[in-house]
């Protein structure tokens, strides 16, 4: 006898769910948002390698780039030359923390910065409200939402073109962190801003590099995450999810926050699918915070980030 469990007929599922191309599309689709939450961890850990600051701010910036886009699509703008604007906008933004936020605050205690940081979200969701309006918007980037079939396996198209994009960004922006003369400076800045001072790097040019490589990282996530789900306000809490992210993979590491994402991502995902049922679903809700909590219990650092020794 076939049983219901929220209006659905579990024996068939539990068929469906048993099968190879199930778990196949299953995996893909966690591996899919994993990649899209390793996008929006990276803008945190650019920020922090080079700064020291957590910029709480990065899901408003997010959310602002989307808006700006769809904004100006909207006013009839080809959505080349938005994407154009929109990135002259992350980038003149950049300039302006920097040298309105930042710069006043050189040498404060971190947990001042973090504070500015969070007073820039708060001015970032304002300022787009007025500027852009507060409806959700449709963000149509010319790539269908439909699925198609792959040896038995279905695969969004929208779904897999967000991930592709997203992990070409990121193998771009790990090799310009460890190949490039500006990446060297940016770890050396990372690691000590006086000792980086004083062989002549420039600390003002750096962290604005840095947060304009952000606001470029925030748009690619903000077009991936709005054509997806649509350009509202809520996206900015596509952050919240970036910090089991982060936790996992250590706030100054690269390939954690990508190794991070992948884990939240599959995780939550094969939870919901094969655990959700026995324990009343929303297991994707709270996966990855719960995971975050026993990494914070029992490996702080996370799985790439250096291990803190204090000596008394």
């Amino acid at each position: 006898m076939t049983e219901l469990l929220y209006g659905i007929a579990v024996a068939p599922f539990k068929d469906m769910a048993g099968s190879p191309a199930f778990f196949a599309e299953v995996l893909i689709g966690g591996v899919f948002a994993g990649l899209m939450y390793s996008l929006v961890a990276l803008g945190f850990v650019l920020i922090f390698k080079a700064s020291g600051v957590f910029n709480f701010a990065q899901g408003a910036m997010v959310l602002f780039a989307a808006l700006t886009l769809v904004g100006l699509i909207e006013r009839g703008v080809p959505v080349a030359l938005a994407l154009l604007l929109t990135t002259a906008v992350m980038v003149a933004l950049a300039w302006v923390i920097e040298r309105v936020v930042l710069r006043p605050l050189v040498n404060q205690e971190h947990i001042i910065l973090f504070m500015a940081t969070i007073g820039l979200t708060f001015f970032l969701e304002g300022f787009g409200e007025m500027v852009w309006g507060a409806n959700v918007k449709k963000l149509d980037i010319g790539i269908p939402d439909r699925s198609f079939i792959v040896a038995g396996i279905q695969i969004n198209q929208l779904e897999l073109s967000a991930a592709v994009t997203s992990a070409v960004l990121v193998a771009v922006l790990a090799v310009f962190f460890q190949r490039t003369r500006i990446g060297r400076a940016l770890r050396a800045v990372a690691d000590d801003h006086e000792a980086a001072l004083s062989i002549g790097i420039p600390l003002k040019t750096i962290w604005m590099i840095v947060w304009s490589v952000a606001g470029i990282v925030a748009i690619v996530a903000g077009i991936m995450w709005g054509a997806k789900s649509g350009v509202q306000f809520s996206l900015s809490l596509i952050a919240l999810k970036s910090l089991p992210v982060l936790i996992l993979g250590g706030f100054t590491s690269v390939p954690g926050a990508i190794v991070g994402g992948l884990i939240i991502g599959v995780g939550e995902k094969m939870g919901e699918v094969y655990w959700g049922p026995l324990v009343g679903g929303a297991i994707e809700n709270w996966f990855a915070y719960v995971l975050a909590l026993a990494f914070l219990l029992f490996r702080p650092q996370g799985l790439f980030g250096e291990k803190i020794i204090e000596r008394v």
